[in-house]
């Protein structure tokens, strides 16, 4: 593999990995976010701070980690000669997220980063998985439980939408692990005990 290749494999999951949870938390004086909740680096632990504008701007800026480096990228490499390369590279601001270097490898669980990630692949893939969660999230309630159901759906809609069949057995994957980080979250489910959000 070319040097620039590996370069941007770095330089993605370095992007991936800034903590905003953790970080815009402790600039409000919110403590540890990982000793809130759950204990997740992610925009649905910091709303269990009761700071719900402090949550929607780390759920912005977690998928602006997917979504702004990818889009970049398409726009200044030649995306047709080594597609599905260039969105392994732009996938890993999502590896980066859910295992940062900063915090030991233990961060989110990468939804909002794969949301931005699907939005900059394809803007219809990302709106769908948006409008998925919506629903479920409003019939359900649960943010996990929306999740992984959207996780579930939105590869097997890429083998239409997308021409590159490989990019949609590369959606497989990463939604395979989202969903393995959610694992917890399944277990509650199942015992009853997920929390709810509260709108």
């Amino acid at each position: 593999m070319e040097i620039k290749y590996l370069t941007l494999f770095v330089i993605f999951y370095l992007i991936g990995s800034i903590p905003f949870a953790f970080i815009l938390t402790k600039l409000c004086g919110l403590g540890d976010i990982r000793n809130v909740g759950s204990g997740n680096v992610g925009s649905t632990n910091v709303l269990r701070t009761g700071n719900k504008t402090l949550a929607l701007l780390v759920l912005i800026l977690d998928i602006c980690k997917g979504l702004i480096p990818l889009i970049v990228m398409k726009n200044y490499y030649d995306i047709y000669n080594a597609n599905l390369i260039l969105i392994i590279i732009g996938g890993m601001t999502i590896l980066g997220h859910i295992f940062p270097i900063w915090l030991r490898f233990k961060g989110g669980k990468g939804v909002a980063t794969y949301i931005g990630f699907l939005l900059a692949l394809d803007y219809i893939l990302g709106l769908f998985f948006i409008f998925i969660w919506i629903i479920l999230a409003l019939l359900k309630r649960y943010s996990s439980f929306s999740s992984i159901i959207s996780l579930m759906i939105i590869p097997l809609t890429s083998f239409i939408i997308l021409e590159e069949i490989n990019i949609s057995y590369f959606l497989i994957g990463i939604s395979f692990l989202i969903i393995f980080m959610h694992k917890s979250n399944i277990m509650r489910l199942f015992n009853k005990t997920e929390s709810k959000i509260k709108f």
